[in-house]
C-alpha cells in the first residue's frame, strides 16, 4: 500500500535529501548563469542557504512537525544568500506556515502547502519576473492543485509526480519566456535549483537509497579514506583588546594551533581576522579563536586526498561556542548607525572613513547571509541603522534581515554598486532626519552610472554580443557595455558609454589584480577623453574586477 499522509519524521528525510541532491549539482547549476562572470552565485547562494536550514534540522531529535518547521523555516530565512537564495527561504517560510500544526502531511495539506510558499515568495519579491524559479514554483504547485481537485483521493505519490512533472516541463519552458536564457542556452538557474530540491525529496519518499546522513545533514566519511582532516575557515571580530594590533592577534592564534595542523593562514583587515587552517580537531581551533573575539562564517568540510566529505556539523559548532562564548558588546546606543557591504582594503577604508560602523565583508562572489547582516546590525549600537548591500544579488538579504532586526529601526538603500554606496553614504546629513536622508540617497543613487571589469569564464552571447571565455567585459547597469581583449581600451569604450555633457565626475576604484601605474595611465587616459571632467582615482584592492567606474 502506498503512502498516502507524511509525518515529521518523513519530511525531514525528505528535506534532508533535497538539500543533499542540490549540493551535488550546485557547480553545474552555477554554470547555467546567465552572466559569464568569475563567482559562485545561483548554485552556491541556494546550497548555502537551504543548508544552514538542514544543520539545524540535523541536529533535532525525533522533531514534531512544528519544531521541524521551525529549523527548516530559521535557519533558511537566517542563511540565505543571494536573490535565489532568500526566494528559497520565502518558499520554505510559506510552505512551513501551513504544515508546522499539522501531525501529518496529506495530498489536500500539501497542495495548501505548495501554494502557501508560492503566495509568499511572490510578496518578497517587488517585482516578479517570470521565466525564473518563480515560475517554476508556481506550476509545481497549479499541478498538484488541477491533480487534487480532479481527484481528491489521489495518492500521495501520484500528486507529487505530476507536480514535479509539471515543474520539470515549466523549467524546459524557461527559455521561451526569458529571451537572455533561449540567446545564452540555458534554463533558469535558480528554477533548476528548486527542481533538484524536489527530486531529492522525492527519491526518499519513494523509498530509494539516498547519500546523506539524517542526524546532521553530513555526507559520510569513508573508513578507508583515514583520519578527516577539516578545511575550516571563519572570520573573528576582534575585542577592543585584539582590534589594536590585528596582526598581533593573528600571529597569536597561529602560534596556538597544534602541531598536526597544516595550511594554517590569516587575512588581517581592520578588526577582522579571516582564517583557514587544515585541522582534525575544528572544534579547538573555533575554542583558541573565540578568545580573541566573535567568531562567524563558520564553514569546516572534511578533506581527504583532495575529496571533500562532510559538513561541520550545527551541534559540534554549537559545542565549541558554548566553551567560551563572547561577551555582548556594551557599547553606549546611538542615534544613527551605518553597515556596507564590500571586499576588498581600499574600498573597506573609503567606507570607514565616510563614517561606516561595519563592515560585511562580500560582493559578488560571496554574497553574505541575511543573519551576517543581522550581525553587523547588532554590532552599531545604534537606533537607526541604514545598509548598504553595494549589489543587487545582497539587496534582498539585507531586507529580510530588516525585517527580522529587533531592537532598532534598519533603513536598506537599495544600493547595486560600490559607486551607489559611496555616493550614498557622501550624501548623509546628520541635519535631517532618517526619512528625510532616505529620501535623499535614493534620489542620489539613480544619479550614478556604474562600469566593473572582470573577465569572461566561458563562452556565451549576451543581447548579441559574442563572448568567449577569457575576454575583458565592461559589465554597466543595465548589460554589457563593452567586450574586448585588453583591459583599458575595454574600460575606455566603457566609459564612453556612460559620460554624456552633464557628467561632472569619474571614479576610478582599480582592484587587487591592477598596478597603481596601471591605473594611473588608464586615469590619464580618461582626462585626456574628458576635458573639464574631474577623475578621481582610488586603491580599491578589491577581487573579481579590474576595475570599478563611476560617472556622475
Amino acid at each position: 500500500m502506498s503512502i498516502q499522509t507524511i509525518d515529521s519524521a518523513l519530511c525531514a528525510k525528505m528535506f534532508l535529501a533535497g538539500a543533499e541532491c542540490l549540493d551535488s549539482k550546485k557547480d553545474w547549476i552555477n554554470e547555467l548563469n546567465v552572466f559569464p562572470v568569475p563567482d559562485g552565485d545561483t548554485g552556491t547562494n541556494m546550497t548555502m542557504t537551504i543548508m544552514s536550514a538542514a544543520r539545524e534540522v540535523g541536529t533535532l531529535e525525533n522533531p514534531d512537525m512544528a519544531a521541524l518547521c521551525k529549523a527548516m523555516s530559521s535557519g533558511s530565512l537566517r542563511g540565505a544568500r543571494g536573490n535565489s537564495g532568500v526566494i528559497l527561504s520565502q518558499l520554505m517560510r510559506g510552505f512551513c506556515k501551513v504544515i508546522r500544526d499539522r501531525d501529518q502531511i496529506d495530498p489536500a495539506v500539501m497542495c495548501q502547502a505548495f501554494a502557501k510558499a508560492v503566495e509568499t515568495a511572490y510578496k518578497a519579491v517587488m517585482k516578479p519576473k517570470e521565466g525564473t524559479i518563480l515560475t517554476v514554483a508556481r506550476e509545481v504547485s497549479e499541478g498538484a492543485n488541477e491533480l487534487y481537485e480532479e481527484d481528491a483521493s489521489v495518492s500521495m505519490e501520484a500528486l507529487l509526480q505530476g507536480a514535479i512533472d509539471r515543474g520539470d516541463e515549466a523549467l524546459a519552458a524557461t527559455p521561451e519566456m526569458l529571451p537572455v536564457l533561449k540567446e545564452a542556452g540555458v534554463v533558469d538557474s535558480g528554477g533548476q535549483g528548486l527542481m533538484e530540491i524536489l527530486h531529492g525529496a522525492f527519491d526518499v519518499f519513494c523509498g530509494k537509497e539516498v547519500d546523506y546522513k539524517g542526524n546532521a545533514a553530513e555526507k559520510r566519511v569513508e573508513a578507508n579514506h583515514g583520519p578527516a582532516v577539516y578545511c575550516t575557515e571563519f572570520v573573528v571580530s576582534l575585542s577592543d583588546e585584539f582590534a589594536r594590533d590585528p596582526l598581533s592577534a593573528g600571529a597569536c592564534l597561529m602560534e596556538k594551533m597544534a602541531p598536526e595542523d597544516e595550511e594554517a593562514a590569516f587575512l588581517a583587515e581592520n578588526s577582522l581576522l579571516k582564517v583557514h587552517v587544515h585541522t582534525m580537531h575544528p572544534g579547538q581551533v573555533l575554542e583558541k579563536a573565540i578568545e580573541l573575539g566573535r567568531i562567524s562564517r563558520v564553514k569546516a568540510e572534511a578533506v581527504s586526498h583532495g575529496h571533500t566529505l562532510t559538513l561541520f556539523t550545527q551541534s559540534q559548532l554549537d559545542e565549541a561556542l558554548s566553551k567560551g562564548a563572547a561577551k555582548e558588546d556594551d557599547a553606549p546606543w546611538k542615534d544613527v548607525g551605518f553597515v556596507a557591504v564590500a571586499a576588498g582594503e581600499g574600498l573597506c577604508s573609503i567606507f570607514k572613513d565616510l563614517g561606516t560602523d561595519c563592515m560585511i565583508e562580500g560582493g559578488q562572489t560571496m554574497n553574505p547571509s541575511t543573519d551576517d547582516v543581522l550581525e553587523a546590525i547588532k554590532k552599531v549600537h545604534a537606533k537607526t541603522v541604514f545598509v548598504f548591500p553595494n549589489n543587487k544579488n545582497i539587496i534582498l538579504a539585507a531586507s529580510q534581515a530588516q525585517d527580522l532586526a529587533q531592537d532598532c529601526k534598519v533603513i536598506v538603500i537599495p544600493t547595486k554598486t560600490i559607486p551607489q554606496g559611496i555616493t550614498a553614504l557622501i550624501n548623509y546629513s546628520p541635519d535631517k532626519s532618517p526619512e528625510e536622508n532616505e529620501k535623499i540617497m535614493y534620489q542620489e543613487i539613480k544619479n550614478v552610472k556604474t562600469c566593473q571589469l572582470t573577465y569572461s569564464v566561458r563562452d556565451t552571447s549576451i543581447n548579441g554580443t559574442k563572448i568567449h571565455e577569457g575576454d575583458i567585459m565592461g559589465v554597466g547597469d543595465k548589460g554589457i557595455l563593452a567586450v574586448g581583449e585588453d583591459i583599458v581600451d575595454t574600460a575606455l569604450r566603457s566609459a564612453r558609454q556612460m559620460i554624456n555633457e552633464d557628467t561632472e565626475l569619474i571614479s576610478v576604484y582599480y582592484g587587487e589584480d591592477v598596478t597603481e601605474e596601471d591605473a594611473q595611465n588608464l586615469a590619464a587616459r580618461l582626462e585626456e577623453e574628458c576635458q573639464g571632467v574631474e577623475v578621481e582615482l582610488n586603491a580599491g584592492n578589491q577581487p573579481v574586477y579590474y576595475y570599478i567606474i563611476s560617472a556622475e
